[in-house]
This record gives C-alpha cells, structure tokens and sequence, in this order.
C-alpha cells in the first residue's frame, strides 16, 4: 500500500473514531469500545473495498454489509456519515427517541443499513441468506459482516458457519472482532470460544489472520478472499478493544459506557494530537 493510501485511510478512520465518541457522549449511553476497536477495517471497507453507492443505498447490485455485533453501531453511523450516506451532524442525534440512529442498526429508516442487528448471531445468519441468495441470482455482489469475538459463544454463529459451508459460500467474508473483551471480561473468562481460526477451518472456511489495526494485512486480506472459490472466508482481526484512546484501550469498563464531558475532551484531543 503506498502511502498516500495508508494516510487516506488513517485520516478516515480518526474521524470515524472521533464520530463514535461524538454520538456515544451526546447520548450518554452506548458501546464505545467495540465500537473503536473497528475503525480501522470500517475505514477500509467503506472506502475501499465496499462496491456501494452512497446516492443510492438501495442499488440492487451493491455489495451488502452486516454489523453482526449490532451493539457497536457508533462505528456504522459514524462510517455512513463518513461516505456520505448521512448528514455528520445527524450522530449528535444517537439514541434520542425521535431520532433515526438508534442504539442498533435498523435497515428501514437508517440508509446505507442493509440489515437491523443487535441479537448476538443473528446477523451472520442474515448474512448468510444474502449470499446464498446472491447464488441463486447469479449476482457478483458480495457479502460482508463483521462478528464480535464475545458473539461467537453463540451457538448460532456456528450454525451460520454452517450453513455457509455447505452451501459453498464464497461470496461471503466473515470479520471476527478479535479484541479479547465483552461486557462481562476477558473472553477466555466468561465463555472461551477459541481457538477460532481452528473452528472456522473445520467448519469449511478459507481462514486468513491479521492485525486488524494494519492496513497492508486488512488490504491484503480481503484481495485474498475475493480469490477463493468454493467455500467462504473468514478473517480472525486481532484488534484493541478502544483503540485509538489510550484510557478506553484493553479497557473492558469501556465496552458499555459513556465517557464524562472531562473524558470526552480528553480523547478528542488524544485523537486530534
């Protein structure tokens, strides 16, 4: 990646970072740390790799998106709002009772949502119907989601794994969050759902690592993925969960809460340094 790309692709996703913790302490609510740890590939999908159309959000040969891990939609406003999808000045509205950003993504009233999320598993399944519907079709669109790592104790998501195995899935790329932390702790505490490159290779899935904060291994991921055929891809992101402030980093009191006004002028000016 030269680097005019790479400073394209860093500025993006501070102000996707920046968008996250302005919508998460104008509500004063909402899941800032999981939500951090995936700029960097929400940068990289929405600006690089997505084949979508801002104009037209609803275009029917758009590749489709997924927030699986539908709690951490101040990454997915933030990004819209990035690409020209929604008005940046509409995140101030996350959360409000009257407004259309809501705590989860929901497909009817936000544009550029392609599926409302928020029930662990859920949303890989969906997606999984995307793909196999774009099979059926014959599209050449393509079928994205992103799965948090505490998500994937859920029986579903393996189920969806599945499903996408058997249907020969290779339109279809599973990202995994892999950030190590949920609301309860550690992972390998709460319910250990590892080792996940392992599982996904014996569910049938082409399986790539990475550091999900580098973007020549993020680049080189998905250029990867699109190469193979017969069977789906996921790849195992090694992130920080709320990378980017250092007080929210590897900090699992930051997956469900809001920083104070002190807190909020603090990483602002961390990210604007």
């Amino acid at each position: 990646m030269d680097n005019a790309k790479r400073t394209s692709l860093l500025a993006a996703a501070k102000r996707i970072r920046l968008g996250i913790l302005e919508g998460v302490h104008a509500a004063a609510s909402g899941h800032p740390g999981g939500s951090l740890s995936i700029a960097d590939l929400m940068a990289y999908l929405y600006k690089e790799e997505l084949n979508v159309r801002p104009e037209d959000h609803k275009w029917a040969d758009r590749d489709r998106f997924v927030l699986s891990k539908g709690h951490t939609a101040p990454a997915l406003y933030a990004t819209l709002a990035e690409c020209g999808f929604i008005p940046r000045e509409d995140i101030k509205t996350l959360r409000k009772v009257d407004s259309y950003l809501q705590g989860h993504p929901d497909m009817k009233h936000t544009p550029g949502v392609d599926m409302s999320s928020g029930s662990l598993g859920l949303g890989i399944s969906a997606a999984c119907g995307m793909a196999l519907a774009g099979k059926i079709d014959k599209k050449d669109y393509r079928v994205y989601t992103i799965v948090g790592d505490g998500e994937s104790e859920e029986g579903q998501v393996w189920e969806a794994a599945m499903f996408a195995s058997h249907y020969k899935l290779d339109n279809l790329c599973v990202v995994l969050d892999l950030n190590g932390l949920q609301i309860d702790g550690p992972i390998a505490e709460v319910m250990n759902p590892a080792p996940h490159d392992e599982k996904f290779r014996a569910f049938g899935f082409h399986v790539i690592v990475i550091d999900g904060h580098n973007f020549d291994e993020i680049e080189a991921a998905f250029a990867e993925a699109k190469t193979v055929k017969g069977k789906p891809t996921a790849i195992i992101a090694k992130t920080i969960k709320g990378k980017g402030v250092s007080f929210m980093e590897n900090q699992v009191g930051w997956h469900g809460k809001a920083p104070s006004d002190e807190q909020y002028e603090a990483a602002v000016a961390e990210l604007n340094a």
